[in-house]
């Protein structure tokens, strides 16, 4: 099939490498503008731009789809049989959508119609969801309301942070959307649409949220620190300096019987939650590199009673 793709983090990757892989002809690839990163804001290429290139093919990376019309004439003349979106990031116009003979097909980082948007992978883990999935839907003018074409669901592990979540369904994404492909083309397909009454939105992270607050249900605790690894990244602090936490587990033989963020054993840095004991299992102090605590705990020992986040009680 004759594609054109539209992607740009690293989400993005696997789906545009299957491509190749499986002998579809990728038209043009389209992914959003290079950006300043580092502490020398060096200009930096998207991911999926890395891959285009490696690959020879040709990488537009328009501002705006919908301010550009002259990108609507590029596609046009491509004439895409079809147009495959996976983490994009912008919005695509009518006449776009309208231009693939087999629509616009998108990636989906959850089982729609639950968590539409920006951030669906971080915030099934965040809110203890024990599974989620992968979504192929033909694109429409709102924002992930298009209807379904297929959907494959997994398991979320019980420690399994966000970022690995984010790997793994990277990875199932690309095998849905070859199969996808191959059964829209055979016209083996029945687009089935969402129901709104189960529509949920999934927005984007922010800092503001990166605070744990130790008095709340260890699980929920415990989540937070999942969800938000490995940006924002959940933080408190210790001796009034910022101490990330980018991963824990729950101790599940221990009850809190100390308040809330005090560290009850300082050789594992295990903290008294509302109603139970996590155990904090890899760190990064200011100034420092992420590690395991357990190596951040011989640099720097902690006393008994410490108690975390005391400011911010």
């Amino acid at each position: 099939m004759k594609v054109v793709f539209m992607g740009t983090p690293d989400f993005a990757v696997p789906t545009l490498k299957k491509l190749y892989e499986c002998g579809h002809e990728v038209a043009a690839v389209f992914t959003q503008p290079d950006k300043p990163k580092g502490r020398g804001y060096k200009l930096t290429p998207p991911p999926v731009k890395v891959i285009a290139l490696e690959h020879s093919s040709p990488v537009y990376q328009p501002e705006s789809l919908k301010k550009q019309p002259e990108m609507w004439e590029i596609l046009k003349d491509i004439a895409p049989d079809c147009i495959v979106v996976a983490a994009y990031g912008k919005i695509l116009p009518k006449q776009v959508l309208d231009i693939p003979k087999f629509h616009c097909v998108n990636v989906h980082g959850s089982l729609l119609p639950k968590y539409r948007g920006a951030a669906p992978i971080q915030w099934s883990v965040l809110n203890g969801d024990e599974e989620t999935g992968i979504t192929t839907m033909l694109m429409g003018e709102g924002l992930d309301t298009g209807d379904i074409l297929m959907q494959r669901s997994t398991h979320i592990g019980e420690n399994e942070t966000a970022a690995e979540l984010f790997d793994r369904l990277a990875d199932i994404g690309a095998d849905l959307l070859i199969e996808t492909l191959g059964k829209l083309e055979k016209g083996e397909l029945t687009p089935v649409k969402q129901d709104e009454s189960l529509a949920t939105y999934a927005s984007m992270l922010t800092k503001d949220m990166c605070m744990i607050d130790f008095n709340k249900p260890v699980k929920e605790v415990h989540k937070k620190i999942c969800g938000l690894s490995d940006w924002p990244c959940a933080v408190t602090t210790l001796d009034g300096k910022r101490l990330k936490v980018f991963r824990s587990e729950i101790i599940r033989d221990k009850k809190a019987n100390q308040s809330a963020g005090t560290v009850v054993d300082t050789r594992t840095f295990e903290v008294c939650c509302a109603d139970g004991v996590i155990k904090l299992t890899e760190v990064q102090a200011e100034g420092s590199k992420r590690m395991k605590a357990e190596d951040y705990l011989r640099g720097k020992p902690i006393m008994p009673g410490t108690v975390l986040g005391v400011e911010n009680k």
